[in-house]
């Protein structure tokens, strides 16, 4: 059986008198698409502050490949609701950010970058602004940024949140396609259910604060989903399913802070 790539084990946290996880547990496969899906508020971005660092665990343990996680390892790149692309920056400027902050020359970056452009839809717009671009465009461009860091598992937070709903959806299309090629362990964070059961292989359910794994569900549709007829409809019946999870009346959003 294969070993779990990254697991969190009862994982405890809190943010003064808030208790904002309590004994989560899940687990992220090598090559697996997961997403974490929950109401508003339950936890999900906290659960990539523990995971980058930027926070720690009351208690528990996070593993990865098979060990404790350290605090100086960093097998996560990570891509956060907005694009944050700094507009002094030409695009090319923009996408090798993440490997400047690890200590490599512009120069350098800028070989690894360079041939990715075209992969990512991008070819031609090395040295324009961000400005110039739409937003799908963007959203590509800080994909990029955090993919070429070649860390193990990239962490995706609403990264579609704020995009109209043709550019959502035709980014949508266009990540799983990238995900098919390159096999890369994904774990996004949503609201959106549909976006959850069309792009994953497993969905983590929260429950409300204090967050625990309601649920983990399997999604078996067929892949590329969004060229596929069929799988709409068998789609259709889980996001009803998950919905109804979410909507039932021990499963409602508490008041307080957005963790």
């Amino acid at each position: 059986m294969t070993q779990a790539l990254l697991s969190l084990d009862r994982i405890s946290l809190s943010y003064g008198d808030i208790d904002v996880l309590r004994d989560v547990s899940l687990d992220v496969m090598p090559g697996e698409f997961v997403s974490i899906l929950g109401p508003s508020g339950a936890g999900k971005s906290t659960i990539f502050k523990l995971l980058t660092g930027a926070v720690a665990a009351r208690s528990g343990e996070i593993r990865f490949a098979g060990r404790p996680l350290a605090s100086d390892d960093k097998p996560f790149a990570f891509m956060p609701q907005r694009d944050a692309l700094m507009p002094w920056r030409r695009i090319i400027d923009n996408t090798t950010l993440g490997l400047e902050v690890q200590g490599m020359s512009r120069k350098q970056a800028r070989k690894q970058v360079e041939p990715l452009f075209e992969e990512f839809g991008l070819g031609g717009f090395e040295q324009h602004y961000p400005h110039a671009l739409s937003g799908g465009m963007r959203q590509r461009a800080a994909l990029l940024r955090t993919v070429v860091q070649d860390r193990p598992v990239l962490l995706l937070d609403e990264p579609f949140g704020a995009l109209d709903a043709l550019t959502r959806n035709q980014m949508q299309i266009w990540l799983e396609a990238m995900w098919l090629k390159h096999r890369w362990t994904i774990i996004l964070i949503t609201h959106d259910v549909r976006e959850a059961v069309m792009l994953s292989d497993r969905i983590h359910l929260l429950s409300p604060r204090p967050a625990r794994v309601e649920q983990t569900i399997a999604v078996p549709l067929l892949r590329p989903r969004f060229s596929h007829p069929t799988v709409r409809t068998e789609a259709a019946v889980i996001e009803t399913s998950i919905l109804g999870s979410l909507l039932s009346p021990d499963n409602q959003e508490q008041e307080g802070p957005t963790p």
